[in-house]
């Protein structure tokens, strides 16, 4: 990404946005993002990002759309709007499959939360050489077939019924120990990172193979 400052609103389009200043550095900091890691992410300058977050400039709206994906949140959040109530019922009907990097998973939670809650089947041999590393935490149980967990330099092998909880910044590896493959629920607090940063599909920031 370019790191190149996009121009400033007119004066029309600024005076429309609310001031958005505060929202952003709570945003980031809920995120766990330094200026410099946030910057990155959205093709800032540190030095610009922190007049936005000060106010001394507005964001234009493709700026808006780009912060709101960094902080894994939507532009209404960033611009301090009062989202509509959420359905706190998720209907199994409503649950679509979607594939990335070998896995297949189904969102079990209601979108834009705190916590993001899935249903994932891991085929064997899929992602289980990405080593991970991220903030936030993470949560899973083994429905079927049997899960083999790294955590640091220790290795696991996860039974049906077992769960694990550990903090993300833990370099960590998932794969499936049976040919079958490995079926879990699994929680993340992965809002915490870029949005782009998802651990379904492929490296996200901070992984290596």
């Amino acid at each position: 990404m370019s790191n190149a400052e996009p121009e400033p609103l007119d004066p029309e389009a600024a005076e429309a946005l609310p001031a958005v200043a505060p929202q952003l550095r709570e945003l980031r900091r809920r995120a766990a993002l330094t200026l410099e890691a946030a910057a990155r992410a959205a093709g800032l300058s540190p030095a610009h990002l922190s007049r936005l977050e000060t106010g001394q400039r507005q964001p234009s709206l493709p700026l808006l759309l780009a912060l709101a994906r960094t902080y894994g949140t939507t532009v209404s959040e960033l611009l301090g709007e009062t989202p509509a109530d959420r359905d706190a019922v998720v209907r199994a009907v409503d649950m679509e499959p979607t594939r990335a990097g070998g896995w297949t998973y189904w969102q079990a939670g209601a979108q834009a939360r705190g916590m993001q809650a899935l249903r994932v089947h891991v085929p064997h041999g899929a992602q289980g050489d990405i080593v991970r590393v991220h903030p936030g935490e993470e949560w899973l149980y083994v429905l079927e077939g049997r899960l083999r967990l790294r955590l640091g330099d220790t290795a696991h092998t996860l039974e049906p019924g077992d769960s694990a909880h550990f903090d993300s910044l833990t370099p960590h590896r998932i794969a499936a120990a049976d040919h079958a493959g490995t079926d879990l629920l699994f929680v993340h607090t992965l809002l915490q990172s870029p949005a782009t940063a998802l651990c379904l599909g492929g490296p996200t920031m901070g992984e290596t193979r």
